[in-house]
This record gives C-alpha cells, structure tokens and sequence, in this order.
C-alpha cells in the first residue's frame, strides 16, 4: 500500500471535494482518496501509484496538484 499527499489549493466548496475525489476514484489502483477542505489537502491511498496520472486525474477535475511527489 502506498500514499500520495499533495494540496489542492483550488479547492473551495464541496462540489470541489467531490469533483476532485470522483477523478480520483477512477485512477487505477487507488483504494481510497482522504480530503480535508479546509486544509486543501488530499491523501491518495492504494498500490502501484503514478504521480503522473494521479495529477492529470486532478487536472481533469479542474484543479492543480501541488506538493504531489
């Protein structure tokens, strides 16, 4: 198991959260997406994790991942 923690800083509502969190979802191998609005931090649980795709699933949400390593 492996976790990816990063900021989205475009995050300001729940709509935010859940659009960020469905593209999130769909990334294979992810298990679970922990976010906290108010901190804009996101924490990607799961295996053989790409960092690569795991920003273009939150580019295609409409927002920037930063931090993400």
């Amino acid at each position: 198991m492996t976790d990816k923690a990063f900021t989205v800083p475009g995050m300001t509502c729940g709509h935010c959260v859940a659009a960020v969190r469905s593209e999130l979802s769909a990334v294979p191998g992810v298990t679970s997406v922990d976010i906290d609005l108010d901190s804009k931090s996101v924490v990607v649980h799961g295996s053989s994790l790409d960092t690569a795709v795991i920003a273009a699933a939150v580019d295609e949400a409409g927002y920037e991942a930063v931090g993400l390593s």
